[in-house]
């Protein structure tokens, strides 16, 4: 007679204990360690659901209180320096490759969902989360200590990156709250046009700016100018690329192309992968960015080259950690008010994300360009501003 089932499934729950922790042992990380990195399982299922479902169950079962971790930054750091994630299989890392190939994720009927999902998440958190520029994507760590500065640093470099000088018009594809926009109006005599498929996003702005020469449009990038009549002297792209997929890449760029000047100047601000074919992360794409897709250097340059001419590539993703762990801190202090409004399962999920997403940066798996594109090449050269 064989084993009862109590037994059988006592030595199936202990080899996936073994497997679980001969695997993290590859990226220095303990079960029931008492180092920040080292993770503690509150449930028995967490060893089969990670290493059956790899990222999306790691994520879900942490959202479940199933198991903790101090610091999950320098856990998920460990784990990709190590490559554990391409050693546990994870069937909708394959379906969402698959997905992408045979559906284009960022359709125009699709292009909202995300601002639904995340953006329209509410104002009270990432006010409560962002600095006072409402700024959502990496700040620019040279020469600052904290988050607003790094933050201000890098919209002024965007400025100075595309020259921006009073009396110009710039296009902010992708504006967000707004905080480029009104950086260049305020401090460069700018006027913007902003584009936004958050409709959150688009009622903050209008607000916050109405004194300021900008106007909100709520819009899709596809559907902004079709004719081409209208021309910029400079556009810019901040954290939007990644919501534009491959399928769409050669759309964005002739969008772009055609709303700005045969002088002008764009600048691409984006998050970046480090090799081609690597879906999206399921459990990002499943709570945080849906139809996410991020691109790999090689794929930005090819997609952008029958239009523009590149003149400068400048990569801080290093910089992105301490930007997500700024933001991690600010979103704990505000919890205590924020806790009305959100339930807990939230809570772990938004800290899971902010610091997964700096353990994917420290790790260089994620990197962060800005591109400087000219339609015909910078007359006399382009110099990169010094920092």
């Amino acid at each position: 007679m064989g084993a009862p089932a109590a037994e059988r499934k006592g030595l199936r729950a202990s080899q996936a204990r073994a497997a679980f922790e001969r695997l993290l042992a590859l990226a220095d990380v303990r079960v029931g360690g008492n180092r920040p990195w080292d993770i503690q399982i509150h449930h028995p299922g967490t060893f089969d659901r990670v290493l059956g479902q790899g990222s999306l169950g790691l994520g879900e079962s942490y959202m479940d209180g199933w198991w903790d971790c101090e610091r999950i930054d320098e856990f998920i750091c460990r784990a990709l320096r190590a490559g554990l994630d391409r050693q546990v299989r994870n069937p909708a890392l394959l379906l969402l490759a698959l997905k992408a190939r045979l559906i284009n994720m960022q359709s125009p009927a699709r292009a909202w969902q995300v601002g639904q999902t995340h953006y329209d998440t509410g104002n009270l958190l990432f006010e409560a989360m962002l600095d006072p520029t409402m700024s959502y994507s990496c700040g620019y760590w040279n020469d600052s200590a904290t988050l607003e500065q790094a933050q201000r640093a890098k919209l002024e470099l965007i400025c100075r990156k595309l020259q921006l000088r009073p009396g110009m018009t710039l296009l902010d594809i992708g504006c967000g709250w707004g905080g480029l926009m009104r950086h260049a109006a305020e401090h460069h005599g700018v006027s913007c046009v902003g584009l936004t498929i958050s409709r959150e996003q688009a009622s903050w702005a209008r607000d916050r700016l109405r004194n300021l020469p900008v106007r909100i449009e709520l819009a899709d990038y596809r559907d902004f100018n079709a004719d081409g009549s209208i021309g910029f002297d400079r556009v810019a792209s901040v954290g939007m690329f990644e919501h534009v997929g491959h399928r769409n890449y050669s759309a964005y760029f002739r969008m772009a192309r055609r709303s700005l000047h045969e002088d002008g100047l764009f600048l691409l601000h984006t998050i970046g992968k480090n090799h081609p074919g690597a879906a999206t992360d399921p459990w990002i794409a499943r709570y945080v960015f849906p139809n996410g897709e991020l691109p790999t250097a090689g794929e930005l340059c090819t997609a952008a080259e029958p239009d523009f001419v590149i003149e400068d590539l400048h990569n801080f993703g290093a910089d992105y950690a301490p930007t997500l762990m700024a933001w991690l801190a600010r979103f704990d202090a505000a919890w205590p008010r924020l806790r009305e409004h959100y339930p807990e399962r939230f809570r772990r999920m938004w800290r899971y994300y902010l610091m997964a997403c700096a353990g994917a940066s420290r790790a260089r798996d994620n990197q962060l360009w800005q591109l400087v594109l000219s339609p015909r090449g910078a007359a006399g050269g382009y110099r990169r501003p010094l920092a």
